[in-house]
């Protein structure tokens, strides 16, 4: 009978030392307040979990004072929901502040702590002292990230050696307790691939992947390839005592991402500044091969496969996470689940595919340095409350056998044309065997079968979703009002019929605030009755929808930023029209699959009729620019929100959501911060009351908008910097 894969599950549970702070992924995703996270966890159907009991948490400060009561309960519910525990007891760590990974009672300390955790739990059979010892190495002592921020070979060398008697000596002290205690030892495993200058750092680097895995093993002997090098370094007799009473991993833990595999390339001018780096003797660019190689890198297939045939042991793909849209993160997911039941049927033993990062992880943008961006993994806990993700109805179909959620089945960034993002380099021929027909998905499985229709085929918001669609391999269908007018019910409900969309994006409707006090029947029938029309006709069809409202549903009086349940109360007939259809939708009952995406004064680098775009226009002209000193808003960068928007949609979500860069200011400041970005003078930004400006309808005095059902959208600043990025060239020379 074939083996198939089970699904486990894991928590990004690092605790990692920036000079003299620590920084706690379980705090930082709040899970350490959340014990029913776990109870969450086991509607999974996962097998097995890896979960932290880390030394860093258990004995902080002195190693003879253990702190076991976070862990116990946690560990008592694993047991009592019948998830198996798989220990990790260091993740990216270097112990508590009394040691480091280059003392030399780093690794009999974490022993002690390893037997300690074994008599408290002798249950657990399955352990990761260490996690990723030979990338903790490179971060802590070759690249000076982390603590003990050395930047140098003997002491990355030394960093990894002492990690490997850590995990020796660990298990040795588990089996005291539990003789059939399993070591399941996890590390990135990527490929190297170089230009032809470069091919002997290419091979060294395609040697060292192998250290901790090869140390474990006992195959760093004399006649191991980097034994004369680290002999040089003074660690010939470290490596016998390791090779004579080696620790075999009874499975290997294969974590791969899509930066895994990567490139080096002499030719520095080709790249950005950020990638250039080197070796002592070489200069390079340093990047992912996945954006650059043609054909692509082998993947994590081709890692699985290339680890098999070295070790001929159990493997486990310990990670499968992708910090990328919702649908990206489907299909990642999809196709680890898919290679690894492949690799099953030929015979190689892959016992699991783990969803990682079940909570998400917060700052790896910044490698973990210094607070960064949150990444949702199954469940989004960016509002201290988790939210299941799309990604959950996809884990419990592979879990049971179920049927996957349609946008799994499209093909990754990572298998299209977008993703070469430098001068393509075709990789070496021999190489290309290696998994001939292997790395794309069948052709059945290029793209799901239903659309998404999009409404407001001219509008910015429906061009701007109509674009993210497009770069992130969603099919869709763009509407003009000629092909459903949302004043004519007819041809709602005759459109979506002959589309039969999975989703409806209204993006049309009514936008000129000041013209709308003048045309006021025109105004509700677009925004209100017709936006009503439309999710009633999806609501009656089983069809997700969303709809787009304003800050202007708002009077501008609370003193605060609004949330999605304070009461709406326009100032206007704009805002009044979109508070009817927020009421309206509202109204329609249950099942309700409609969501309301609220935001305010967008801008976009991609439409000409936006405060942005006009500010930078009058710049290049040499105009003074008039702008409201007295009225507060939140700016929301269109790319930013339809992204956002969409991963919603695909989530599943649901009423009123308040999306923005959140950042609240004036008019006036807005426009100076434009300004400055582009190069402009921001002393020709005058701030004026906004009654002088000839406006219509009454504006509210302040629309600052938050939420409390998730994080706002990247930051104000990078809004900015993004859209100025993308402002055609000579827009940006006229206006400085």
């Amino acid at each position: 009978m074939t083996m198939q894969p089970q699904l486990w599950g894991g928590l990004e549970c690092t605790v990692n030392r920036v000079h003299d702070s620590y920084r706690d992924q379980i705090r930082a995703t709040g899970h350490q307040d959340r014990a029913d996270d776990l109870d969450r966890l086991a509607t999974l159907g996962i097998r097995a979990i890896r979960y932290p009991v880390l030394w860093e948490r258990v004995s902080p400060r002195d190693p003879d004072e253990r702190d076991w009561q976070w862990t116990d309960e946690r560990l008592k519910r694993l047991r009592d929901l019948d998830i198996r525990v798989i220990a990790g007891l260091v993740h990216h760590g270097s112990g508590p502040a009394h040691t480091g990974l280059l003392d030399e009672g780093f690794a009999a300390g974490l022993a002690r702590h390893a037997g300690a955790a074994a008599e408290r739990y002798p249950w657990i059979a399955d352990w990761t002292p260490v996690n990723e010892p030979l990338t903790t190495a490179r971060f802590s002592a070759l690249y000076g990230h982390w603590y003990p921020h050395h930047r140098s070979e003997p002491s990355f060398w030394l960093a990894l050696l002492n990690q490997t008697d850590a995990i020796r000596l660990s298990m040795r002290a588990i089996r005291r307790v539990s003789p059939g205690a399993r070591l399941i030892q996890t590390d990135d495993l990527g490929r190297t691939y170089a230009t032809a200058s470069l091919r002997e750092q290419a091979g060294f680097d395609n040697l060292r992947r192998w250290a901790s895995w090869d140390l474990l093993c006992g195959m760093m002997t004399r006649e191991h390839p980097l034994w004369e090098r680290l002999s040089g370094f003074g660690f010939a007799d470290r490596l016998r005592a390791i090779a004579d009473d080696p620790c075999p991993p009874d499975v290997i833990g294969i974590n791969h991402y899509l930066t895994s595999d990567r490139f080096l390339d002499h030719r520095l001018h080709r790249y950005p500044g950020h990638s250039h780096g080197g070796s002592d003797t070489q200069l390079y660019a340093d990047v992912e091969a996945i954006r650059v190689l043609e054909p692509p890198p082998q993947g994590l297939e081709g890692a699985l496969r290339e680890a098999w045939a070295r070790y001929g042991r159990p493997l486990a793909v310990t990670e499968v996470h992708n910090g990328c849209t919702r649908e990206e993160q489907l299909r990642w997911i999809a196709q680890a689940w898919d290679v690894a039941g492949r690799l099953c049927a030929e015979g190689i033993k892959v016992e699991a595919v783990t969803l990682w990062s079940l909570l998400g992880s917060s700052g790896w943008n910044s490698l973990l340095t210094q607070p960064g961006h949150y990444e949702p993994g199954l469940w989004d806990v960016s509002s201290g409350t988790p939210r299941a993700t799309a990604l959950l109805p996809l884990a419990r179909a592979l879990a049971r056998g179920g049927e996957r959620p349609m946008l799994a089945e499209g093909a990754g960034w990572w298998q299209r044309p977008v993703r070469i993002a430098h001068p393509g380099v075709a990789r070496p021929a021999s190489m290309k065997a290696h998994l001939a027909g292997r790395l794309h998905p069948s052709p059945a499985r290029l793209s799901p079968a239903r659309p998404l229709l999009i409404c407001g085929a001219t509008g910015t918001l429906g061009r701007a979703m109509a674009r993210a669609c497009a770069l992130r391999n969603i099919p869709f269908v763009l509407t003009s009002r000629g092909e459903l007018d949302l004043s004519a019910p007819g041809t709602i409900a005759a459109a979506l019929d002959r589309i039969a969309p999975w989703g409806v994006v209204n993006a049309a409707g009514w936008v000129r605030v000041d013209e709308a006090e003048t045309a006021r029947d025109a105004c509700l029938t677009a925004n209100a009755r017709g936006a009503v029309a439309l999710a009633k006709a999806c609501g009656d069809r089983g069809i997700a929808s969303l709809s787009f409202s304003s800050d202007l549903v708002f009077d501008g009086e609370k003193g605060a930023p609004y949330v999605e349940d304070d009461a709406a109360a326009p100032r206007n007939c704009y805002g009044l029209s979109k508070a009817e259809m927020e009421e309206g939708i509202a109204a329609l009952g249950v099942p309700n699959r409609h969501l309301i995406i609220r935001t305010a004064a967008f801008f976009s680098p991609h439409d000409d009729h936006n405060f942005a775009v006009a500010v930078v226009r009058a710049l290049s002209r040499g105009e003074t620019i008039l702008a409201a000193e007295d009225l507060i808003v939140t700016p929301t960068y269109v790319p930013h929100l339809v992204a956002t928007s969409l991963d919603l949609l695909i989530d599943g979500e649901v009423g009123p959501w308040h999306l923005t860069n959140g950042e609240a200011l004036s008019w006036a400041d807005f426009a100076r911060r434009i300004a400055m970005r582009c190069g402009g003078d921001p002393s020709r930004i005058r701030g004026v009351p906004h009654r002088t400006l000839g406006w219509v309808a009454e504006r509210p005095a302040n629309t600052a908008l938050a939420s409390r059902r998730g994080a706002p959208l990247h930051s104000l600043a990078t809004a900015i910097d993004h859209f100025a990025a993308h402002l055609p060239g000579e827009m940006v020379r006229e206006a400085a």
